[in-house]
Formats: C-alpha cells, structure tokens, sequence
C-alpha cells in the first residue's frame, strides 16, 4: 500500500474507531510500529488533530470534533452527494452502500433514510439481468442476448451497451448493435439468456443520442369513464386530464406507438373509448374482433 493510501486509512480508521493502538494499525497494513508512528508525525504535522497516548487506557486517536476539511465541498453538496447514494444503494448495489457509509463518516453527517425503492416485482430473472447489464456497462464489456421485439420474434443480438433509461414504467438499454450497426433500445423485460462477453469496447454514447429519443410516438386522445377515476388519477398527469360535466375524462397522451400501447389500451375494456387518431381505433376494433373469435 503506498503510504499516502495508508495515511488516508489511518484517519478513516481512527474516525470510526476513535481510538486503536499502533500495533493493531502495523498488524493492519503489515508494517512495523515505527512505521506507524512516523505515519502519525506527518499527519500531526499536515494539521490532523491526532495523537497517541500512553499507559492503560492509551492509544492513537483523533480530536472528537475532527472531520475532513469541508473546504472543497459545500454543507449542499455533501448532502447532495449523501442523497444521491442513498437513491443508488435502494437501486441496487454493496458498493454503492459501501461508499455512502465511509462518506457518511467523512462528512461527520448520519441523514435521513429519504427514500424507498421496491424492485420485487421484477422477480430474480429480471433482477439478474440489471445487474449483469450493469456490470457490463461499468467495464464496458459486451454483452449477447436473445430478444423478443414487439412482434414476437426472435434474435440474436451482440451489443455494446451504453446506458440504462427509465421511461414511462419500464426499462431500456440504448446500446449500439453490432447486427444493425446502429444504436438500438432494447426493453429489459424482453431481453433473455444475457451473458457478458470478454470483449471490450470504448464508445461512448453520443450526444444526440442521448437527447433523442427511437420511439415512434402517437398523440392519443381518449375518453375514459368514470368509473376508472382511480386509474385516472394513478397513470395520468394532470395536465392530460379533463374531467367532463357528466364525470368521464377526456385524455391526451403521447406515448410509443407499439404493442404495449394497443394492450394498455384494451385493459381499459369497455370503460375507455379512442376518439383520435382514426386508424388506431381501427386497430383496437380489429384486436377486439380477433379476441372475440375465440370465445365463439
């Protein structure tokens, strides 16, 4: 260990410990007494409260105030720092806890546990799955799957993943194909039998493709009855809500024109109604007939 890790350790040690012996810290970092003890002069002289002690209840120590200088980082920033791991940890991740713990530390702060985040619903497949995903993007590693598209068919994909997108109640990975040899989306839930190849990549996700978005999107305009006021008001803005004098709902949405979007329709059943545009209510109407053949 170089010595400027081992004297960063040292101050790390000592604020969670508050107080060690130089033996320990040599049996810690494998080196003699006398080692240490310098280590302790050059912090003492680089203005770290630190001391050591002699006799029964003696040791090396810091001052109990004695936090890392705040200089560099403002009373917001720390806190912001601490949040945003916070998020990180209920996401997923031992480092991401880890971290945030030793900065917790570092800050001299113990915050409020500010958020929640439950993924369960995901099940362990899908679980998996992020975390490979994950681990791929970090040591940017390509990955092989097979996918699902929205029409049911199947394919083998190698790709250079680059980001994950949270985005209206699911997951995506914007990555570039080697098949395409393009940047493609390809929805998490759809994505099976992943591994991480050995392969790696340097490209980074340009600009534009992180602003632009490989939806095709449909303006949707819906009448929705009252008696889904509840799912009005869970899945819906306010802004795309206008209640009627009769209490129905007028509804207008952008979303991505897809299977998704033509199911999410038609779990309304009889309760929502399309009034534009023209051809997807066409669409529902043929589904509508299809569905209703096998129960002739």
């Amino acid at each position: 260990m170089q010595v400027n890790n081992r004297l960063f350790e040292i101050v790390y040690i000592l604020m969670q410990k508050k107080k060690t012996t130089a033996k320990e810290l040599a049996n810690r970092f494998e080196v003699s007494t006398r080692t240490i003890y310098r280590d302790i002069e050059t912090l003492s002289g680089a203005n770290i409260p630190i001391y050591a002690s002699k006799g029964k209840d003696g040791g090396i120590g810091l001052l109990d105030e004695y936090v890392l200088n705040k200089t560099i980082l403002s009373e917001e920033e720390q806190n912001q720092i601490l949040f945003a791991l916070q998020g990180m940890k209920k996401v997923k991740g031992q480092d991401e806890k880890d971290i945030l713990e030793k900065l917790s530390i570092l800050f001299n702060k113990k915050i409020n546990d500010w958020i929640k985040i439950d993924f369960s619903n995901w099940g362990n497949i899908q679980e998996e799955r992020f975390d490979i995903i994950k681990s791929a993007i970090l040591n940017k590693q390509l990955v092989q799957f097979t996918y699902y598209n929205s029409n049911g068919e199947e394919n083998n994909r190698i790709v250079e993943p680059l980001q994950i997108w949270f985005k209206d109640k699911s997951w995506y990975l914007i990555s570039y194909c080697k098949l395409k040899e393009d940047y493609r989306i390809f929805k998490i839930a759809r994505i099976k039998e992943i591994k991480i190849l050995e392969e790696h990549f340097e490209r980074e996700l340009p600009k534009e493709e992180k602003e632009k978005h490989n939806f095709k999107m449909i303006e949707l305009e819906l009448e929705i009855n009252k008696a889904m006021t509840y799912r009005v008001y869970d899945e819906f803005e306010s802004k795309e809500i206008t209640k009627k004098e009769d209490g129905n709902f007028i509804i207008k949405v952008k979303y991505p024109e897809n299977e998704w979007i033509y199911g999410y329709i038609l779990s309304f059943g009889e309760y929502a109604k399309i009034l534009n545009p023209a051809y997807v209510k066409n669409i529902i109407k043929d589904k509508l007939q299809k569905t209703l053949k096998n129960y002739l």
